[in-house]
């Protein structure tokens, strides 16, 4: 009788990051399209960054081997805090219970899907998990890490392509609302740093991807805009 070679299946998670690099193209395509027709002002600012970019520690009651942390990743760290302000909307504590109920509601249609994975839906608490699907090599689960009436906390999973944290949150100013997405992150693996840093079309649809939510939540709290977006970046080039 013949003898059948045996067959090696790739892990799973080389198989993510395949699908990953295989879904790029998409990805520049659906960024190319939302600049071509971007008409929303955005303020950015970009400089070096310093120890001080780095993320505070997960707390260790919520900290295992599968969460994947800043000092996990390879290449630089990039530090970014996006910005929206709203008034006439509704209060800040409603709008992040709102944004916590179910973040596909202000999440940009065609460029990211939220499914939940651990914990019940409806709201953001500690110890819940989501998988994140993304047009560009950023697909993976994350895990909720801190969570109030004003804004929650995601750290990356094993298996994601990046690595470090991003916050959610809201301030009242006055009669109006501030919204604000602040992210420490830097590539979770060899591939994902080629990407990144070496197409560097991967930070743009980055941005594209938090801007646009941006504007998703000032959508849903009822109100509007109130001036441009700003987008602050800093880089700190050894996390280390």
């Amino acid at each position: 009788m013949p003898v059948r070679a045996p067959r090696f299946s790739r892990p799973s998670g080389d198989r993510r990051r395949v699908a990953a690099v295989l879904r790029w193209p998409i990805g520049i395509a659906v960024v190319s399209w939302q600049y071509l027709w971007r008409t929303t002002a955005i303020r950015r600012v970009e400089e070096e960054g310093d120890d001080s970019d780095l993320p505070d520690p997960v707390p260790p009651d919520r900290l295992d081997d599968r969460i994947q942390q800043v000092q996990d990743g390879y290449g630089p760290l990039l530090h970014r805090r996006y910005r929206v302000r709203i008034v006439d909307g509704c209060p800040a504590e409603e709008l992040m219970a709102r944004l916590a109920a179910d973040p596909n509601r202000w999440a940009p249609s065609g460029m990211s899907v939220f499914r939940r994975t651990r914990g019940e839906s409806g709201s953001m608490s500690v110890g819940d998990e989501l998988v994140v699907r993304l047009p560009g090599p950023w697909d993976g689960p994350v895990r909720v890490i801190a969570s109030g009436p004003r804004g929650f906390r995601l750290a990356t999973l094993r298996g994601h392509l990046e690595a470090g944290q991003i916050e959610f949150r809201v301030r009242p100013d006055g009669a109006a609302v501030d919204f604000e997405i602040e992210s420490w992150a830097r590539p979770g693996d060899r591939l994902s740093h080629l990407l990144y840093n070496r197409l560097l079309l991967a930070k743009e649809v980055q941005l594209v991807m938090w801007t646009q939510s941006c504007l998703g939540v000032a959508a849903l709290s009822g109100g509007r805009r109130d001036g441009p977006l700003s987008v602050h970046t800093r880089r700190l080039t050894d996390p280390e």
